[in-house]
């Protein structure tokens, strides 16, 4: 909302988004009076399809890669003279996003260690340094899904790589990022460690959500879960905070993992 309010009202927006952003974003555009363009990759769930269209805003799906979803997004906010707002790498959008990390702060202050699903880096990138000036002994533990992991790979070689994206039941974190992005180096200075999730380990991680949480998340959220579980052996005794960050799933793929049939 802060990156809006900056913008004269009649100012149209471009985005990039698996869903979430896109949805935030669309919100606030509407309670501010911008005309918006959500560009969504293919594969993008259809409930965060259909909630994204029920806000009246413009949608558009290009390719089945969300990395090439945000190239098509600035490709079209250069030619008709939009304004592109990233999902991550944008200065205000990653302070937005360490608000979390206040809060935090404030409901725990002896945090042993903080779970954060990873696609762009925005979101770990301000909790991350919001945790590390306040808490700095706060262990920050980054988690991405095997199957489209570009920027884990980027923060284990120290610059940006490319890798082969796969299909993830974690969809809002998945795809690459761009190659310029301020997160990268943000992310560096705060991330501890990192855990990669497999698909079936993802899926545990809804189904244990909904069964022992009573709540039914996304894959990205799940996945944070798993890799608290996963992280069995190394995390410390003191508290953990496992970040949901996101319950915008598609109807179909929940009822096959709570079925058995994912």
């Amino acid at each position: 909302m802060a990156k809006l309010t900056s913008l004269p009202v009649d100012t149209p927006l471009v985005t990039a988004s698996s869903g979430n952003h896109g949805l935030a974003l669309a919100t606030a555009a509407r309670v501010m009076g911008h005309a918006l363009t959500v560009v969504l990759p293919e594969t993008v769930a259809r409930e965060k399809l259909a909630r994204i269209q029920a806000l009246g805003v413009r949608t558009i799906l290009h390719s089945r890669d969300s990395g090439l979803a945000e190239r098509h997004a600035r490709e079209l906010a250069m030619v008709d003279g939009s304004t592109y707002v990233s999902p991550y790498n944008d200065p205000e959008v990653v302070a937005g996003q360490g608000t979390i990390g206040l809060e935090l702060i404030e409901q725990m202050p002896e945090l042993d260690t903080v779970y954060i699903a990873m696609g762009g880096g925005g979101l770990i990138s301000g909790i991350g340094c919001v945790l590390k000036a306040f808490a700095p002994r706060t262990r920050i533990v980054g988690v991405s899904a095997v199957n489209s992991s570009a920027f884990a790979a980027s923060l284990r070689a120290g610059h940006p790589v490319e890798i082969e994206h796969r299909a993830t039941l974690a969809d809002g974190v998945a795809g690459g990022f761009d190659p310029d992005t301020i997160t990268l180096p943000l992310a560096a200075e705060v991330v501890d460690d990192l855990i990669d999730c497999t698909e079936v380990e993802i899926a545990a991680g809804i189904e244990q959500v909904a069964w022992t949480e009573k709540m039914l998340v996304e894959g990205s959220a799940g996945m944070a879960l798993a890799a608290w579980t996963k992280d069995k052996g190394r995390r410390g005794t003191g508290s953990s905070v496992v970040l949901l960050c996101g319950a915008n799933f598609d109807r179909g793929t929940i009822e096959r993992i709570l079925t058995g049939g994912a």
